[in-house]
């Protein structure tokens, strides 16, 4: 299909009544944690068909208190304005937090919060009241304390419930905090290569509100690691899922499902676990998606700065080639340093473009190094649908490539005019939602999956869509980008066409399902063993 970028973001964020400062907490001590955060969510908390959102927060550090800083819920109006509903949600919790996953883990039809922190992570059971409740105590989540950071939620053993994988970055403590110099005089922030590394975990969902550690008999066990992000795929095509980890400075992880309760890491022998010189790179943020049309899910990974964004094609025998050099997006980004990132369709033309949220660690940096500043601007990759992608941040308006020092990223239908908006958080600054506008003419078709025996919000279904220019392919996820979740609902550009000739749902129960004749402009709500058409 012919790429058309005929769109333009506006940034709609103050009219839109999102008012957000992500709190650090720096004091000048250059603690570790304060270069890193936040994350941020599209969800539909209260089930009324439209995306609210979700910022995450940090706070102040102990002994230097000055202002108590929050989660924050904002809830579509259905107008294009938000409303903070932070305090009656239940949610103005003060934690230095850091990511979020939102998904249906007890399958009664509302979507639950984890966020990850420094310290203890925090589970928000949803009511379906418009209130959420603490229960990470309850759920066996309770008693662990680490430097958390991108989570997701996924199915692993097939059983209809949704497991809990977290990220942890490294073993650091304000008490083992490290004295790190440039000059030898003054505190800098430090590199991770200064602390040990710290396992993610996984935790088995026991159907009864509670969860088990199962990180040592899983095979996921791995001191070694310090992961930023996650990403959900099949790698194998097997119908099972698996697990991809975006570390810094060590090898990425690709954790093949065996089907038995346990994972191998294959990140070798796939090609994704150092760079194309052998080297361990700095990943940060990672998105999966099947952006050639291939059918095969490819991957994309956010790197330090001189290191460029990986951009991994599904080859034979399950071996990855990094395609980022000649596919335009290597050179783009070797002196950015990528945090978010995530595969959409800008522009509905049926080829999936690239976002990379950039920013620094350390606003000294443009001291030491000339070619690389604090605040940076974002990219936006274009795809021609040809394998080759073009950086048109600078075209699309808005005052979207504006500098920032950016981290978390997300997309979502947030006004339901069939196509995606963006999510952007900033480190010790405000969060951005840029409304995406577009004049191509070119129209979608929205999924949202309800399973049944699959785990109700259907994560791991991989849906593909057909029309008479090809097949694109997508997978129902959780996780993915940096700290940050995207809407579950899915979106399908198909160009000028009003409706896709066939849908193809793969439930993760196994289950396969057709509907024809698709039409675009409708939110279609898909059910295991059903189909329905959601009214506007």
């Amino acid at each position: 299909m012919a790429a058309d970028s005929r769109f333009h973001f506006a940034d709609v964020t103050a009219s839109a009544g999102i008012a957000f400062r992500h709190n650090s907490g720096a004091f000048g001590a250059k603690y570790l944690p304060e270069t890193m955060g936040p994350g941020c969510a599209f969800l539909d908390y209260d089930g009324d068909g439209w995306l609210d959102i979700l910022l995450v927060n940090g706070m102040d550090w102990a002994g230097h208190k000055q202002r108590r800083s929050t989660l924050r819920l904002f809830q579509n109006r259905r107008n294009g304005t938000f409303t903070d509903v932070t305090r009656e949600a239940g949610l103005a919790v003060e934690m230095y937090g850091m990511g979020v996953a939102v998904a249906d883990y007890n399958n009664d039809g509302f979507p639950d919060i984890l966020v990850t922190a420094v310290g203890q992570n925090r589970l928000f059971q949803n009511t379906g009241k418009g209130h959420f409740v603490d229960v990470t105590e309850k759920s066996g989540l309770g008693g662990r304390s680490a430097f958390s950071t991108s989570a997701l939620w996924f199915d692993y053993d097939r059983d209809g419930l949704l497991d809990l994988f977290v990220c942890n970055y490294v073993k650091w403590s304000p008490e083992h905090d490290v004295f790190c110099s440039v000059d030898g005089k003054n505190k800098s922030y430090c590199t991770p290569e200064a602390y040990l590394g710290s396992t993610c975990w996984l935790f088995h969902n026991r159907g009864n509100g509670t969860f088990e550690d199962v990180t040592a008999k899983s095979g996921v066990f791995d001191t070694t690691s310090k992961s930023l992000g996650v990403a959900l795929l099949d790698y194998d095509h097997d119908g099972w899922p698996d697990l991809l980890v975006a570390n810094d400075t060590q090898p990425n992880k690709l954790y093949r499902n065996l089907r038995n309760g346990t994972f191998e890491d294959v990140a070798v022998h796939a090609g994704v676990a150092f760079s194309e010189d052998g080297r361990a790179r700095a990943g940060m943020g990672v998105d999966v998606a099947d952006f050639d049309n291939s059918g095969a899910p490819g991957i994309a990974i956010t790197n330090f700065d001189n290191e460029m964004i990986a951009l991994y094609r599904p080859g034979q025998g399950g071996v990855y080639s990094d395609i980022a050099l000649i596919a335009g997006v290597g050179q783009a980004s070797r002196t950015t340093l990528g945090f978010g990132c995530l595969f959409f369709d800008a522009d509905l033309d049926g080829a999936l473009d690239l976002l990379a949220a950039n920013g620094h660690i350390d606003e000294t940096v443009r001291n030491i190094r000339g070619n690389v500043g604090y605040a940076q601007a974002p990219h936006l990759f274009h795809n021609n649908g040809h394998g080759v992608f073009r950086d048109i941040a600078n075209e699309v308006g808005g005052g979207f490539a504006a500098p920032k020092v950016a981290r978390g990223a997300a997309c979502g239908d947030f006004d339901r005019d069939g196509d995606s908006d963006l999510l952007i958080t900033t480190n010790q600054g405000p969060a951005y939602l840029y409304r995406n506008d577009l004049t191509n003419g070119n129209r979608s078709v929205r999924v949202r999956l309800i399973g049944s025996k699959s785990n109700r919000d259907a994560i791991g279904a991989v849906v593909r869509l057909f029309t008479p220019e090809g097949t694109q392919s997508r997978m129902v996820k959780t996780g993915s980008s940096y700290l940050s979740q995207s809407e579950l609902a899915l979106t399908f550009g198909i160009g000028k066409r009003d409706k896709a000739v066939r849908v193809v749902v793969e439930w993760p129960s196994g289950r396969v399902e057709e509907h024809k004749n698709v039409a675009a402009g409708d939110y279609e709500c898909l059910e295991e063993r059903g189909l329905k058409a959601l009214s506007r």
